[in-house]
């Protein structure tokens, strides 16, 4: 978009003011009132819209998963680091056996603590079919999302204003050149020829 200055500037009377230069500033003004108007608008719906997806999404998923104890199989691996933040934060695969919503035991590997000696229960989620899967969305994860595809909309309107001002300017600037090289071809001649 252009500037404060630039923009007034086109809008003002002035003898050497074409005609694209006014169109140029009243389409930058415009789709500048656009994007102003059409921000929250896009942001409410795109934010309202991933809000009722997420939320179905999270109840199905309650609906769908459960939580269920694992016990290692394995002893797990240690942290080279005992005690430090970063074990804390670390996690290392180890296998697990559980027993799925039907009653079937089953074998899988999953991230778990450093450390963890076989024989260890860990919680785990189990999906429908019996795989392992994570916990369901929470309502603040929900609501993460669909704020982040507000904003991804907010975005998006600002970006397609911004485009749109920028193709309709270059295209201005290409006629513009085209008009002064016409207009050179014509002048040239009288200017170039010796008396």
């Amino acid at each position: 978009m252009p500037g404060g200055t630039v923009l007034l500037r086109r809008l003002r009377r002035n003898p050497l003011r074409r005609r694209t230069d006014l169109f140029r500033a009243w389409l930058g003004l415009g789709l500048f009132l656009a994007a102003l108007a059409g921000t929250p608008a896009v942001m409410f719906w795109a934010g309202d819209t991933a809000h009722r997806h997420y939320a179905r999404t999270a109840q199905q998923q309650a609906a769908t998963r459960h939580p269920t104890p694992a016990v290692l199989l394995e002893n797990a691996r240690r942290h080279p680091e005992p005690g430090s933040a970063e074990e804390r934060r670390t996690r290392y695969p180890a296998k697990i056996g559980f027993t799925d919503a039907r009653g079937t035991a089953r074998t899988a590997a999953t991230d778990v603590r450093p450390g963890l000696p076989k024989g260890s229960t860990v919680p785990v989620w189990a999906g429908p079919e019996g795989e392992l899967t994570g916990p369901p969305l929470h309502a603040d994860q929900v609501r993460s999302r669909a704020m982040g595809w507000a904003v991804l909309g907010a975005l998006a309107v600002q970006g397609a204003a911004g485009a749109v001002y920028g193709v309709a300017a270059r295209v201005l600037e290409r006629r513009n050149l085209a008009a002064w090289d016409a207009a050179w071809r014509e002048t040239a001649p009288r200017w170039t020829t010796s008396p």
